[in-house]
């Protein structure tokens, strides 16, 4: 390796540098992700929407992304075009999702209509739920660039603790997210205002990934002046190939289940606060809150263990136990009290710490580095009918089968009727997504013992 790219690559500097700039933009992009989910109630009062209208539009995130293959190109266009082209467009894309669901919330879409085989959805919804789908098209395609941008500049390094603490970053903005919207509404009298913040945000989050891609192009070139290749040429015979390895299908649908009892749980958990457990809306945002905060400072020490001490397929069995037994505890409906609320979601925010610090970094091991961004794209696509599915199962449920009554509430000076839900059967079936998530991990430890990929070794090149 030449003096020239040891000194970019190698330079801890350099290195950390582009981690923050990446890590950023990730912040910024999560915020409007979770930004309505501490609104359902508000959401449901005001636009006159029911559960299986909120989850619908929860639902939308997935929808270009699972039934266009969205992912699946963005993957591809990745490895062709490269990370800084494929980062820059899938913010502007992003920034395109938001306005249209800020046009949607904002009172624009009023009135009840009916779309194809979707009974009596909220127009709102339906334009909300569409606004979603684009940005969530751009917020995946983000994300499987923000995690082949930390591969490349940490391979063979710090690998597991970078990409920890990329994800961890995120997290802040989900957190943010969990206590922020209810105030900034109260503030403004305008249910669209979260979104507002988060369009700013997203313009920030380009204006520093910009300042990333200066950077990798100074890589470019000392690959060059090195005469190494960047990365070989995509070709379509490299999906085939990701296709074809089974370990990498292990550890996709252990992703697809793990995060499908982790992120739409959290779309409804406010609500949960509320309802089961009877907090007021002006603390119920904090308790899951503090389920990203527990990822943001653990994920970062796991993905050093994984570096240090390797065990990463172990780290993954861990954490899907810790999923089910959380999800169980939060389906007994006797266990309502306000401590054990806040002891369960530290607990599932050590899951959601475990699994991700090993679970990407682990994809990196199996995986050639020309095909990463295809594979990931793969994950991310079977991911997303999780994503998709599940809210919208979640909400169907809930309007079936948990409703216990109604209640008038004073909600932003408004007496308005607010529908109770018993949230037992939505809890059991995140459970029955943990309970599967173990038996995936179990698989991807017996399939690494005998094909050798390293998942229990360590990450740090001795």
């Amino acid at each position: 390796m030449s003096k020239t790219t040891t000194s970019i690559r190698d330079s801890k500097t350099a290195r950390w540098l582009v981690l923050a700039l990446v890590s950023f933009t990730m912040m910024c992009m999560y915020y409007l992700t979770d930004a309505m989910a501490p609104l359902q109630e508000r959401l449901q009062s005001n636009l006159g929407w029911s559960a299986t209208d909120y989850g619908f539009f929860t639902s939308g995130y997935g929808w270009f992304n699972v039934f266009l293959l969205m992912l699946v190109f963005g993957g591809m266009l990745l490895d062709k075009m490269g990370i800084r082209f494929t980062g820059v467009l899938a913010i502007i894309v992003m920034l395109s999702g938001a306005f249209l669901k800020y046009y949607a919330i904002s009172g624009h879409f009023q009135g009840h209509g009916v779309l194809g085989l979707f009974q009596s959805k909220s127009t709102s919804a339906i334009m909300a739920g569409t606004g979603f789908a684009i940005f969530g098209v751009g917020c995946e395609i983000f994300g499987i660039t923000a995690n082949k941008a930390v591969v490349r500049w940490f391979r063979g390094k710090e690998m597991a603790l970078a990409i920890g603490l990329n994800t961890s970053t995120g997290r802040i903005g989900t957190a943010l997210a969990m206590f922020t919207p209810i105030p900034l509404v109260k503030m403004t009298g305008n249910l669209s205002a979260p979104i507002v913040l988060s369009m700013l945000l997203l313009c920030i989050g380009l204006l520093v990934f910009i300042l990333f891609t200066v950077m990798d192009k100074k890589l470019d070139k000392a690959e060059a002046a090195a005469n190494q290749s960047s990365d070989e040429e995509f070709k379509f015979s490299d999906i085939v190939a990701v296709a074809k390895n089974k370990a990498f299908w292990l550890i996709t649908f252990l992703c697809v289940l793990f995060y499908s009892a982790v992120f739409p749980f959290i779309k409804y958990a406010v609500n949960l606060m509320q309802q089961k457990f009877q907090i007021s809306d002006e603390f119920a945002g904090y308790i899951p809150a503090i389920l990203p905060f527990a990822a943001l400072f653990l994920t970062p020490y796991f993905g050093s263990l994984y570096d240090k001490k390797g065990r990463g397929a172990t780290i993954m069995l861990i954490g899907s136990v810790m999923l089910l037994l959380v999800h169980l505890l939060f389906s007994v409906p006797s266990l309502n009290s306000f401590p054990i609320a806040i002891a369960l979601v530290i607990f599932l925010g050590v899951a959601f710490a475990l699994v991700p610090s090993s679970m990407w970094p682990s994809i990196a091991k199996i995986i050639p580095h020309k095909q990463l961004g295809t594979a990931y794209s793969i994950t991310f696509w079977v991911q997303n009918w999780g994503l998709m599915g599940v809210p919208l199962l979640i909400g169907y449920v809930l309007d079936k089968y948990c409703v216990t009554g109604t209640v008038t509430k004073m909600i932003d000076g408004k007496s308005l009727e607010v529908t109770q839900y018993n949230y037992t059967i939505p809890m059991l079936i995140f459970a029955c997504f943990g309970l599967l998530a173990i038996l995936f991990a179990y698989m991807l430890k017996i399939e690494d013992r005998k094909k050798g990929y390293g998942l229990e070794r360590p990450n740090i090149e001795s």
